[in-house]
């Protein structure tokens, strides 16, 4: 468990489960998917399909809750880009607009930096977003990552096409800033 004052980092435990459901699987259109890779499709699910997949969930040291003031907002990934070389990309949602626009996706991101650093022999650590999402391009850039790709014109949303994000930072850079 990671803590910056009010928001916390933590394994998901199953008394999370209804909450975790109800942030991403409730509604069919949520206003989050706007911004989180919108040109894959979402799909509802019934809370007990859902719980179907609680084993994926619970315990998972690669996926975690955003809890800010005790209620959790939204969810922190990572997953093995390819993992003998350690290459390791991470993703963040904050499932609610009133959580947008506070700082809480940077402190929450500047914590699971820190996470995965401490905890895993990486040498970096990235995630890839699209430019119609600019937020988490900022985030990046705040955090003090590098643009390290941008393809141009692959994804395709709503009649326009955007480009892909790559942004990164190595692990030096990262202790360089702490």
């Amino acid at each position: 468990m990671y803590t910056d004052k009010e928001l916390t980092l933590r394994p998901i435990v199953e008394d999370d489960l209804y909450r975790i459901w109800e942030l991403i699987y409730k509604d069919a259109q949520p206003e989050w998917k706007k911004w989180d890779a919108p040109y894959y499709s979402h799909h509802t699910k019934t809370y007990e399909q859902f719980l179907e997949t609680k084993e994926n969930w619970i315990g998972d040291d690669s996926y975690w809750a955003i809890e800010v003031e005790g209620v959790i907002r939204g969810t922190i990934s990572y997953y093995w880009e390819h993992e003998p070389s350690k290459w390791l990309e991470m993703g963040i949602v904050l499932q609610e607009s009133q959580s947008w626009g506070k700082g809480i996706g940077t402190r929450a991101l500047r914590l699971w930096i820190q996470h995965l650093f401490t905890t895993m022999p990486l040498v970096r650590v990235g995630y890839t977003t699209w430019s119609g999402n600019e937020r988490m391009i900022r985030v990046g850039e705040k955090l003090g990552m590098q643009l390290e790709a941008r393809i141009r014109k692959v994804r395709y949303y709503d009649g326009v096409y955007y480009d892909s994000i790559r942004m990164g930072m190595l692990r030096e850079e990262w202790e360089a800033n702490q």
